[in-house]
């Protein structure tokens, strides 16, 4: 008999945690809509009471993401659980996942309680979840620096009070493999009751896939993991690694199934660089650029006899590889649509049109445009899907070089008026952002920058990833373009139609609460 293995990706949750990675709606609802493709059995959308923002995109999610069960975390504080079930309660299935921290560090420096009121806590909270579904996870935070007695103790009184998953986090990567899966079988032996065994691994140590994978071999049949191996400081197991691991060594893991699509898994991969713009490492296992290149002389003569001679996983079956469309500026609008939605980007209405109009821009500046140049442009422009831009770029004009001062001008469009202004600065790209906050009149401070290459060769589009921060209102935006200066003023700008739209809603807000008695 064969068993389930629950993939829970976290990647909107502990993923978004990652320094420096701010989600809008719009970018979660297109990185979980990929997730439910991929066929992740659950995907936890986020942290509801930590913002209203938050709220919106974990409440958006349930409400508009079909197939996996949408899940949403939460402390054990009553009202806390209430307003995380507010956020999940419209998916066709949810899940509450309450957490409270167990070890003797965390309960003395960060709850300042006693293990009697962290177990009070655990069962209140657990009871108070249950009352809205009957799928409730508990994790005891920081498990594996938390005495077995009374880690016990706390995960007894949660299966007790209704919890029908236990996840055993890892929390700061402290796990070494055979100690772990000696943990979860120690769960598993002295646990009553009816419920799954989870594993939340953090990659601290580098050990966050060994550890997921040495607790399925013990017993667990869930295991958390983000797409990219996103997550707090070093982040957590890769969702990619895990999964093609069980795959390829089924050996180890009899009668274990994994229900992912992994021909998605690339896909995947480089959508969640691009929206939290951090980019993959070349050598990353399984999704990496050159995770399927062969430098060596020796290598190149036995993959070309055969690619199993160095290769353990077939390419095509992590959407590594395959026939690639190229489309040019030749190509039209039906064409264009048909061949995204092949690609399982399903883009209509007003997104269709501005990637369309982008592409056929693009086109004229490059002869041929491949899969992974359609997916950046549309990446591009879907980030403002319900809701019209504040400003539109009509023209840039920049000049620099190692004589005089780089200098930029542009003239963006707002409501039908344009706005011209110019700024010096210390390079061009430079130059371009200063005169883009002059003609908005958004003073935000760039506090990251990345820029990468789409596709190889000299007529490559420019990838460029940027974050903002404008008095404390954090945000990514993203451009592409053959030319990296425009590439750049256009993140820039996208990121400032984002501040614009999030300070418009806060004072939205603002003015139902001042009328609301």
């Amino acid at each position: 008999m064969s068993e389930r293995l629950i993939i829970f990706d976290t990647t909107l949750r502990d993923g978004e945690q990652s320094p420096g990675i701010s989600l809008d709606v719009a970018e979660k609802l297109e990185i979980a809509e990929q997730l439910a493709r991929l066929g992740v059995d659950y995907i936890e959308a986020g942290f509801p009471v930590a913002s209203q923002g938050d709220f919106e995109a974990v409440e958006a999610i349930a409400k508009t993401v079909r197939g996996p069960v949408i899940a949403g975390l939460s402390r054990t504080n009553l009202a806390d659980v209430d307003r995380c079930w507010d956020a999940v309660r419209h998916a066709d299935r949810s899940r509450i996942h309450v957490f409270v921290s167990t070890s003797p560090n965390h309960m003395e420096h960060m709850l300042k309680m006693t293990p009697a009121q962290v177990l009070a806590e655990t069962r209140s909270g657990v009871a108070r979840a249950r009352e809205h579904t009957d799928d409730v996870e508990f994790s005891p935070q920081d498990a594996t620096r938390t005495p077995l007695d009374f880690m016990m103790e706390v995960l007894q009184a949660a299966v007790d009070a209704g919890a029908t998953t236990l996840n055993i986090p890892d929390t700061v990567g402290y796990g070494i493999p055979w100690d772990f899966g000696a943990l979860i079988q120690y769960v598993r032996r002295n646990i009553g009751g009816d419920y799954i065994t989870s594993t939340h691994c953090h990659n601290d140590l580098g050990l966050a896939t060994a550890n997921s994978l040495a607790g399925v071999q013990a017993g667990a049949r869930q295991v958390e993991v983000c797409v990219n191996g996103l997550g707090e400081r070093a982040g957590n197991a890769a969702l990619e690694e895990v999964v093609m691991a069980v795959r390829i060594r089924a050996d180890q893991f009899p009668g274990i199934e994994v229900g992912v699509r992994t021909e998605e898994l690339a896909r995947t991969s480089r959508l969640v660089s691009r929206l939290t713009g951090y980019p993959v490492q070349f050598n990353k296992a399984v999704v990496g650029r050159n995770a399927f290149v062969h430098e060596s002389g020796i290598h190149q003569h036995g993959v070309l006899a055969n690619s199993s001679t160095y290769e353990i996983i077939d390419a095509s079956s992590v959407g590594q590889q395959g026939s690639q469309i190229v489309l040019g500026k030749h190509s039209g609008r039906h064409a264009f649509s048909d061949t995204l939605e092949k690609m399982g980007l399903h883009v209509q209405g007003d997104a269709l049109n501005a990637a369309f109009a982008r592409f056929k821009e693009l086109a004229d500046r490059k002869v041929q445009l491949t899969e992974a140049d359609l997916e950046a442009i549309v990446a591009e422009e879907i980030g403002g899907v319900g809701a019209e831009p504040a400003f539109t770029l009509e023209s840039l004009e920049v000049t620099g070089g190692t004589v005089g001062v780089p200098r930029a001008r542009v003239v963006l469009i707002r409501d039908g008026e344009k706005t011209e202004a110019s700024a010096d600065g210390d390079g061009m790209i430079d130059a371009a952002c200063q005169a883009i906050k002059a003609a908005t009149g958004i003073d935000a401070r760039l506090t990251d920058f990345n820029v990468s290459s789409v596709t190889g060769g000299v007529d490559a589009l420019g990838d460029v990833i940027v974050q903002l921060d404008a008095d404390g209102v954090k945000v990514s935006g993203r451009g592409v373009s053959t030319d990296v200066v425009e590439a750049s003023a256009r993140a820039f700008l996208n990121a400032t139609n984002k501040v614009v739209r999030v300070r418009a809603r806060t004072e939205a807000r603002a003015r139902i609460d001042e009328v609301t008695p």
